[in-house]
């Protein structure tokens, strides 16, 4: 069935809780949601969002009406989220999911076991290389987690940021690589790392872009979406529709209200991580978001005490490759070529772009890690050290004139020159 676009978002306010449930309550009304089995898509805690309004304003709407209504965790490759975690994202206390909530059930995705898996298609090389812009050109199996085929309705719920792999996040991107299997997940990351995190962020249509969506036009069960726009106190925007209009909606508010443009380059910018990164996987979002306003021979210090670990997930692989350049792998490919693209690509945009000439690696920028991992790994990975604890924000703040800037809370909100753009015919110089 098709889907109207419903909802609204504000350039200079947030919304308030009674426009988020009207939204809601518009959306979730119509009596083709009864005795349905839906199945919500939701972020683990690595994103800011209202998932915890928007749980009770759905459960609200379902209660008493639906089959099953039931949440799973897009983890992509991120690891599970516990009992205590899941509550705090949907914002419930024990007792109170026990005592009210208890028909709900939540799933964590399983990216790693094969036997949650179902594989619903293939997309082949000739698609995959017009859809890429030539960049790649080989087939992929798509896999996804076998959960959905038990439910009538696929619910995203989740906000929309720049993003250093696909443009802009969220809409089909909570299928691919969410709740994904390792195969699909590896090739649009790649893609994404060919393109370079510096041009693909904050751009809305883009080859990767194209990619996920054609991947998620296979998903056999009907798909619904609800995209926010989220600052740190609150939703500033919220919509309904199919995961693409929905999607569309709130990339256009996103663009106006989480990209900063500046009108020079900074020389030096200490990106403060916040606490919901645990580790470099994640915490790398300080310098994805920041890369594109660094002037050229610049530095990135990514300022997170709390982080000791490259990867909980990923980080025997990390350890052994390091962080480089694109081009450092493409001209030693049969080095790399058995590494799985997920991890050269968080690789290369950790690193940011840079040159491969002669054996000798040019990266465009410095990046140090002011962080709780150790100096001697940071050799090791070929990123910079800084003692976290030789930090003093007080004197970096206020000099903004002489190219340093501080930026709180980074990962979200992308940096940029003002005359920035990005023209695909180049996207992979």
């Amino acid at each position: 069935m098709t889907q109207d676009l419903l909802g609204f978002g504000f350039p200079d306010r947030l919304l308030t809780e009674s426009q988020i449930g009207g939204i809601c309550a518009a959306a979730l009304a119509p009596e083709h949601w009864n005795n349905q089995r839906v199945l919500a898509i939701i972020p683990d805690l690595t994103r800011t969002a209202c998932i915890d309004r928007l749980f009770r304003s759905v459960t609200r709407e379902l209660a008493g009406r639906v089959r099953a209504l039931d949440f799973m965790i897009a983890l992509g490759t991120h690891p599970p989220l516990d009992e205590q975690a899941i509550l705090r994202r949907v914002g419930l206390t024990r007792t109170d999911y026990r005592q009210n909530y208890s028909w709900v059930h939540f799933y964590n995705h399983e990216w790693h076991n094969p036997a949650q898996l179902v594989n619903i298609g293939r997309i082949g090389a000739d698609e995959v290389a017009e859809l890429s812009g030539g960049l790649l050109n080989q087939s992929v199996e798509v896999t996804i987690n076998r959960r959905i085929l038990d439910y009538d309705r696929l619910l995203v719920i989740g906000p929309v940021f720049p993003h250093e792999v696909v443009g802009f996040s969220g809409g089909n991107k909570y299928f691919f690589p969410g709740i994904a299997g390792q195969e699909i997940i590896d090739l649009f990351h790649w893609l994404g790392a060919l393109i370079t995190s510096r041009a693909i962020i904050g751009v809305k249509h883009t080859p990767v872009r194209a990619v996920v969506d054609r991947a998620a036009a296979l998903i056999p069960v009907e798909r619904f979406c609800f995209a926010t726009v989220e600052e740190n106190d609150g939703p500033a925007g919220l919509w309904f529709a199919a995961p693409e209009a929905a999607w569309s909606a709130a990339a256009d508010l996103s663009a106006q209200r989480h990209v900063i443009r500046c009108e020079r380059p900074y020389k030096r910018v200490l990106a403060c991580a916040p606490a919901m990164y645990e580790d470099l996987w994640t915490g790398g979002k300080c310098m994805y978001k920041i890369e594109p306003a660094v002037a050229d021979g610049g530095e990135v210090v990514i300022h997170a005490p709390h982080i000791t670990r490259l990867s909980i997930s990923h980080g025997e692989a990390i350890e052994q490759i390091g962080y480089h350049v694109r081009d450092y792998y493409l001209k030693q490919w049969p080095r790399f070529q058995h590494i799985p693209g997920g991890i050269l690509a968080h690789s290369t945009h950790v690193k940011g772009s840079g040159e491969y000439i002669d054996g000798v690696e040019k990266p465009r920028i410095r990046v140090t890690l002011a962080t709780g991992i150790a100096e001697k790994l940071c050799r090791k990975i070929d990123l910079g050290y800084c003692d976290p604890r030789t930090i003093d924000k007080d004197k970096w703040r206020g000099r903004e004139e002489e190219g340093v800037l501080v930026v709180e809370r980074a990962g979200e909100r992308l940096f940029r020159i003002s005359d920035f753009g990005f023209r695909i015919s180049e996207k992979s110089k």
